[in-house]
Formats: C-alpha cells, sequence, structure tokens
C-alpha cells in the first residue's frame, strides 16, 4: 500500500502562484507513475499532470506553459508549481499514484492509477 498526502493548496487571485506538494509513503517501491488530477464542483475528475518513469510528461492543454510537474526522489515527494493561475483552475486537486504494471491512457484515465491522496483545495478568485 502507497500512502499519499497533498499539502500547498489554498486561495490566490488570478496571476497568482502556488506549488502543491505530495509525500509518498508506505509501499513506494511498488508505485511508479506519479501525478494530479483535479475535480471542479460539478464536473468529472481529470487528469491534470503526470510523471511517468521513464522520463515522459503529460499536461492538460488547459495547463500546458502554466503548470510544471516534478518529483524528489530521494523525498517520496512529486510537486505541481501553479503559474498564471486563473479562476478555471479553481478544483479539488488530487495526487496520484499508479502501481508499475499499469496500463497507460492517453489523457489519463482515472483507472490508471491506484493510490489517491485526499485532496487539497485550490481556488483562484478574479
Amino acid at each position: 500500500q502507497v500512502q499519499l498526502v497533498e499539502s500547498g493548496g489554498g486561495s490566490v487571485q488570478a496571476g497568482g502562484s502556488l506549488r502543491l506538494s505530495c509525500a509518498a509513503s508506505g509501499d513506494t517501491y511498488s508505485r511508479c507513475d506519479m501525478g494530479w488530477f483535479r475535480q471542479a464542483p460539478g464536473k468529472e475528475r481529470e487528469g491534470v499532470a503526470i510523471d511517468y518513469t521513464g522520463g515522459s510528461t503529460y499536461y492538460a492543454d488547459s495547463v500546458k506553459g502554466r503548470f510544471t510537474i516534478s518529483q524528489e526522489i530521494a523525498k517520496n515527494t512529486v510537486y505541481l508549481q501553479m503559474n498564471g493561475l486563473k479562476p478555471e483552475d479553481t478544483a479539488m486537486y488530487y495526487c496520484a499514484a499508479a502501481a508499475c504494471a499499469n496500463i497507460r491512457h492517453f489523457p489519463p484515465r482515472i483507472g490508471d492509477f491506484d493510490y489517491w491522496g485526499q485532496g487539497t483545495q485550490v481556488t483562484v478568485s478574479s
């Protein structure tokens, strides 16, 4: 089992920045891909940024050029740097990790990931 704990959410004005962190613990050797999803009220959960084992990354079109995903392997932590935030970025952000044998889909699907954090709220005001 892998436990994920997010932090770093909050409220900012449009154009501001936030950095989300997700610390993994437990059987971290069993997880490979890590990333971030978000879910706004009344909308489906969508993949935002994924860091794939092997070096590739995925970004949703809506965040390309503004968000950056990175990992600090020694700390089992994945980050999401969010710049140029817009009101439409307002959502609950969830950290996710996938087991190493999972099938990958592009864009990523919820079912591709086995472990989830509890979520951290990001609110962007205009």
